[in-house]
């Protein structure tokens, strides 16, 4: 058995910026489905069924993220949390670098489409077995006092994702003509990727395997067979009740992050660099949000914070819709941030909580499962689900209702759930 030779710190910052680098990934394509791939690669289609089908191809990353927790939670489990991050993280980087290397649907046809997806597949495969290795890394090397907040940090990484993504495409945008953008500007941030993984590959490499997960493996006969299957025999419940926690936070962020980018540019007829700037900021405003949060709930207990956030969400939504119709730019950039700070009030307790509901064994599929699952029905769909709303009732009221009635749920799961502050890690059998 060896013990941690990395500092704590170092393991900290290396979750969080590889997390930043694939989550910029992941989020790189959101974005630019909102923005672009409509005119791209469906181009036969009027602007908001273009976009509705650009959703579609983002939604399949979704689909994949529950395979690729179920995979790479197996491996994790049974040869270690490290080595698995590290293939997540050259997977994510390959993908997103092809998808800025595509031709576009005038140039080849059908086949645009059909690579944009199976890259995307490739995306959600990877991004699947990111976050529960991230987490672990952080959680796993932390203390029992402050896990909430050590094991936000990997949590801050997808606001930090989104924040570059956004950034690097609002100054696309705000540098270039908008046909440039369209014919070329638009890939300049996902060939960056390249770049951005060799920094986090090298990082990473430094990080010392979980010592949690060592012991483990030291005390056990073998290794898990199948984790997966031992999760869903052993805790059902704890699945259960992270898929109630996660739909409300789910679907609330790609509501907040993607759908508004459509909202704001195909409804509300506001510029691509007003409604890049506004998620910008929301996003820098919850990446200290997140921790602050965390280091709350550290003191508080997960419970009352996480119910906060899905609660004041669930009623902020109702608020939001109209802000963002207003017109008005300080209206719309108020209806961002405080519902990316709420939305910090559910996601950073989010990985401390969910990582107490699993033994060390089987920890890293228990996590898994339970965060990319919810993504099927979650994230994956939110967009679709908002667009179509919008499109049938020619209204934001029923999306706010949508999104309210989720948080409502996280809230009250987390309510109904019991406090896990401060329990150790190695006494979870």
């Amino acid at each position: 058995m060896s013990e941690a030779k990395t500092p704590l710190r170092r393991v900290v910052m290396a979750s969080m910026i590889g997390t930043t680098i694939e989550w910029y990934d992941f989020f790189l394509y959101g974005a630019a489905a909102a923005l672009v791939f409509n005119r791209l690669f469906f181009p036969e289609f009027d602007p908001l069924t273009g976009t509705l089908l650009a959703f579609a191809t983002y939604a399949l990353g979704f689909v994949a993220r529950p395979i690729g927790g179920i995979v790479f939670g197996h491996y994790g489990d049974r040869i270690g949390r490290k080595r698995l991050l590290m293939i997540s993280l050259i997977l994510m980087g390959v993908a997103t670098v092809l998808i800025g290397l595509l031709p576009t649907y005038n140039q080849i046809g059908i086949w645009a489409p059909l690579a944009l997806i199976a890259l995307r597949l490739v995306q959600g495969f990877a991004v699947g077995g990111e976050w529960g290795g991230a987490v672990l890394m952080a959680a796993e090397h932390g203390d029992a006092a402050r896990r909430g907040f050590w094991a936000s940090w990997p949590q801050a990484g997808v606001p930090a994702g989104n924040l570059l993504a956004a950034g690097v495409l609002a100054l696309m945008a705000g540098i270039q003509p908008e046909a440039d953008f369209v014919a070329w500007g638009w890939r300049v941030p996902f060939l960056l990727s390249a770049f951005l993984v060799v920094v986090g590959f090298y990082i990473r490499n430094r990080v010392d395997e979980s010592p949690m997960f060592e012991r483990a493996l030291d005390e056990a006969e073998a290794p898990p067979k199948l984790p997966a299957m031992d999760v869903v025999r052993e805790r059902p419940g704890a699945l259960l009740l992270g898929a109630g926690l996660r739909i409300g936070e789910n679907i609330s962020y790609y509501i907040l992050t993607v759908f508004s980018l459509t909202y704001l540019v195909d409804v509300a007829a506001e510029t691509r660099s007003l409604a890049l700037n506004a998620l910008l900021v929301g996003a820098a405003v919850q990446f200290f949000a997140i921790p602050a949060f965390a280091l709350l709930s550290d003191r508080i207990g997960r419970r009352p914070v996480y119910a906060f956030g899905g609660l004041a969400l669930a009623a902020w939504a109702f608020v939001m819709f109209p802000l963002l119709g207003s017109g008005n730019n300080a209206a719309i950039l108020l209806a961002l941030v405080v519902g990316l700070v709420l939305h910090g009030a559910m996601y950073g307790p989010q990985a401390a909580f969910i990582t107490e509901l699993f033994p060390t064994r089987i920890r890293y599929s228990g996590v898994s499962l339970a965060y990319q699952l919810t993504a099927i029905v979650g994230g994956s769909l939110a967009p679709i689900v908002a667009l179509w709303l919008y499109r049938e009732y020619d209204s934001a009221l029923p999306v706010a209702i949508y999104v309210g009635v989720t948080c409502a749920i996280s809230g009250a799961s987390a309510l109904l759930a019991r406090e896990t502050r401060g329990i150790e890690l190695s006494e979870i059998r």
